[in-house]
């Protein structure tokens, strides 16, 4: 699609929509009810005010504000508003271009130095909802559309020296359905074909934002109900406003000074300028060769006070992992390599599966170690970050006590968690992705350090009992049913042969043993998630007297974790008088377990209280 509008009316519009939605943005902050997260920072991360800063979702760490004021180096002069690019030019420019060495670069990030390759895949997040940007063409004689993906760093730096190329793209991620139907039914009235095409895409473009400023500052900010929404569109509309704004790439000149944008120093601007020039010429060669001179050039200025090369080499690794969550891989194939092994009681297959989740903890280790060394801090202060590191945990437990004990069920059961933990972090709904500062809260104590660490703890050990309760159903209500004979292996057990309708009595007694040895290692487990979860609430409480001057609150969080409790309290007691104590025990773990994941996920998520931030 072509722009039709003249640059002056586009210069209009834009310029008065930009003034009607960020006037808004000082409002919805407050709707948002959260405190200042920029209070006591310096001034790099204040900046100014112009555009607007969405608080954070769930627990994620907020991110320092934009200065709009800050020029664009690689923007046109005098500015353009139409671009002369046509997909295909630009797709096979992007193709011919090599932009490795500028992804290394450091820059002040979150609060946090980062590298740049970071910042263009957050900055294309926030603005499209994906961790990348694609474009959507129809070329003559295709039958279908073709999707045109580019890497992160292009678009990012795409947007800053060729902005008017996406006035028309579907690029600003509109996640609030009501909203976004609201906005497109107002903008193409009588044409459901192409409000069903919007729709779909999740996206709309800056110009039907810019033509629907009024309704989105009129009647949506009224609403409250469209307040989460309203706080969305803002962030993904200032962030494709003003991508430049985070060109924090200039070293401080002394120890604990700010860095500075690249605009404050006129050689490096002047080969920005000279970057967005080439740019928009799409001479890929010359761009090659001022990225060359830009990664450069960067790390001499200041150099005493530069970050060290192999940190930044060291997080395009973590970039390019993909947080190394994709362990879940090892841990699946892992999971299906013991279920099969226990079933069948072959030892090559118990060893493959062995090695398959050894594979799987050391890459969950390896990613959380190296997030460790980037956020110079344990990285668990997040609901992102504690998944991965209670899971962690209880990976490394159950795969220890499966050595030390020789019980193959407890690496079933660090594959069942380790996958579902690290599949469950792929989700873009998870806060607390990126790397950013730690809360405050959570460095103010080492009681309350101990107490967030103890209950996550504990959390992946009702995980673990989970897994282990699974398989007893399986074996209780399978084994002694199946048509064919069945093999069932159990560490310390041997083969134990089940013919259909029980197999007579010396196959009764080897399941029986099988659900035996079952028994007792999830009874092994929940115990100790039950001590270890009592702990947890004890220290809590001395921490909320100290902090709040009150032990107990029944904040959301504090009366599901003691719910939580209650349940496994339940699960030791009552096998003193249950007719079937195994079988007992594995339904209420399981019980345990989903309260325990609403205690976790849906308190924090949904509830309001005083444990937003864990």
């Amino acid at each position: 699609m072509t722009i039709t509008s003249t640059p002056a009316r586009i210069v209009a519009a834009f310029a008065a929509a930009a003034s009607l939605l960020f006037a808004s943005a000082s409002a919805v902050a407050q709707d948002d009810a959260a405190p200042d997260p920029h209070a006591g920072l310096s001034s790099q991360e204040q900046g100014a005010a112009a555009a607007p800063q969405r608080g954070p979702a769930g627990n994620a760490h907020p991110t320092e504000m934009f200065n709009a004021a800050l020029s664009n180096p690689l923007a046109a002069s005098p500015q353009r508003f139409e671009s002369d690019a046509s997909p295909a030019q630009k797709y096979d420019f992007a193709r011919s271009l090599d932009l490795a060495p500028l992804a290394g670069l450091a820059v002040m990030h979150n609060s946090r130095v980062a590298i740049l390759d970071t910042v263009a895949r957050d900055t294309v997040q926030e603005i499209t909802g994906h961790s990348y940007y694609h474009d959507v063409v129809q070329s003559s004689g295709d039958s279908s559309p073709r999707k045109l993906k580019y890497d992160a760093l292009f678009t990012y730096l795409d947007l800053m020296a060729d902005q008017p190329y996406y006035l028309d793209k579907a690029i600003i991620s509109v996640e609030y359905l009501p909203m976004r139907r609201g906005i497109v039914e107002a903008q193409f009235p009588r044409d459901p074909g192409t409000q069903e095409r919007w729709m779909k895409a999740t996206r709309l473009s800056p110009k039907i934002i810019i033509d629907q400023a009024e309704l989105i500052n009129g009647p949506f900010r009224a609403d409250l109900t469209f307040a989460r929404g309203m706080s969305q569109l803002l962030t993904s509309f200032s962030r494709f406003r003003d991508p430049h704004a985070t060109l924090l790439l200039i070293a401080p000149a002394r120890e604990g000074g700010d860095w500075m944008h690249v605009s404050r120093n006129a050689e490096l601007n002047a080969k920005f300028v000279q970057l967005g020039n080439a740019w928009r010429a799409r001479d890929a060669q010359k761009v090659n060769t001022i990225v060359r001179d830009i990664a450069a050039a960067v790390p001499a200025i200041n150099a005493g006070h530069y970050p060290p090369a192999w940190r930044g080499q060291l997080e395009r690794l973590y970039n390019g992992g993909d947080n190394f969550i994709f362990g879940y891989t090892f841990y699946f194939l892992a999971l299906v390599a013991l279920l099969i092994a226990f079933g069948t009681g072959r030892i090559t297959i118990q060893r493959i599966g062995v090695g398959l989740l050894l594979a799987g903890l050391a890459i969950h280790l390896t990613g959380f170690v190296i997030r460790w060394v980037l956020a110079e801090r344990i990285p668990i202060q997040n609901q992102f970050e504690s998944m991965w590191g209670l899971s962690l945990g209880a990976c490394l437990f159950a795969t220890i006590t499966m050595f030390v004990r020789k019980q193959p069920i407890f690496g079933v059961a660090a594959a069942g968690v380790g996958f579902l933990a690290l599949m469950a972090a792929t989700l873009k709904g998870i806060p607390g992705a990126d790397i950013g500062r730690e809360a405050a809260i959570l460095n103010t104590s080492y009681i309350l350090f101990y107490h967030v660490n103890i209950v996550l703890f504990s959390y992946g050990m009702v995980a673990l009992g989970f897994i282990v309760s699974i398989v007893y159903l399986l074996v209780h209500y399978l084994a002694g049913r199946s048509a064919a004979t069945v093999q069932l292996a159990a560490a310390g057990v041997g083969t134990v042969t089940v013919s259909a309708g029980g197999g007579g009595p010396g196959a009764n007694v080897g399941r029986q043993r099988l659900l035996s040895d079952l028994d007792h290692a999830q009874m092994v487990i929940l115990q100790l998630a039950f001590w270890i979860l009592g702990v947890g609430i004890l220290l809590g409480a001395w921490w909320a007297d100290h902090s709040w001057g009150r032990w107990w609150a029944f904040d959301p969080k504090e009366t599901w974790a003691l719910i939580t409790w209650i349940v496994y309290l339940i699960v030791i007691h009552v096998r003193f008088v249950a007719p079937n104590r195994g079988l007992t025990t594995a339904w209420l773990s399981i019980v345990g377990f989903f309260i325990m994941l609403w205690t976790y996920f849906g308190v924090n998520l949904l509830l309001p209280g005083l444990h937003a931030y864990a």
